[in-house]
């Protein structure tokens, strides 16, 4: 429970409410944890998986507007009241977490202690993410965009390797895989990562965050505003 960051900041006599009610869950790759427009069921606190908060159009595209890893929860609208939203939450990097009832969870809010503020500061962190990002898709390079996608993708796993094609990348950014190449290409010659058949490697973290946009240090300075006292995204 502890490598959830929200469920660690916990203060003791919540934790010890929400304890039988946590259940562990394996969250594998591409699986859809809630679809735009259905209302959710339980909300998910990923421990060393990251879930990607995805708009899809009519069309079929997509684009990312903000990743969900072990800092957070996924299923905001759970207890900010409107129990469903417009996107889809699509798991980004497999691995392990935990899920709550949208009963517990709005229940424990309700309670108007603790645990609300410290959503509500998690919410607003949130929200930046997803408006830098559409700052960023519309201002910057798509070589900037894939900076910060894999800076914030690297801050919320345990290593500096992701597991993740380059058409995968491309549906998350929004943008053509041919596009998502040319720039991986680019960072790979520069030195700051290693790619192969699916593998991404990161060499030169640096060097990445040197070459990023300001959105990814804005949005990491915001978490660490406004989230304290929970370690640092």
């Amino acid at each position: 429970m502890m490598k959830n960051h929200l469920l660690a900041a916990l203060p003791a006599a919540e934790a010890a409410r929400w304890l039988d009610g946590l259940k562990p869950v394996q969250l594998d790759l591409g699986m859809v944890v809630y679809e735009s427009g259905r209302q959710q069921q339980y909300v998910y606190f990923p421990t060393t998986s990251i879930v990607s908060l995805l708009y899809v159009l009519e069309d079929g595209s997509s684009a990312e507007i903000a990743v969900v890893g072990k800092e957070g929860v996924v299923g905001v609208s759970i207890f900010m009241g409107g129990g469903s939203t417009p996107s889809r939450a699509v798991v980004q990097s497999a691995g392990l977490g935990y899920r709550l009832s949208a009963h517990l969870m709005k229940e424990e809010f309700e309670r108007a202690g603790p645990v609300l503020h410290l959503l509500l500061r998690y919410t607003q962190a949130l929200i930046t993410q997803m408006s830098q990002t559409a700052v960023c898709n519309r201002h910057h390079s798509l070589d900037q965009q894939l900076c910060r996608w894999l800076l914030l993708s690297l801050d919320r796993l345990e290593d500096s390797e992701l597991m993740m094609t380059q058409e995968l990348i491309a549906n998350m950014l929004g943008v053509r895989r041919e596009g998502v190449t040319e720039a991986a290409i680019k960072l790979q010659r520069a030195g700051l990562i290693r790619y192969a058949r699916g593998h991404i490697t990161v060499l030169d973290r640096p060097g990445l965050e040197q070459r990023a946009c300001e959105c990814y240090d804005v949005v990491r300075k915001e978490y660490q505003r406004l989230l304290p006292d929970i370690k640092a995204v």
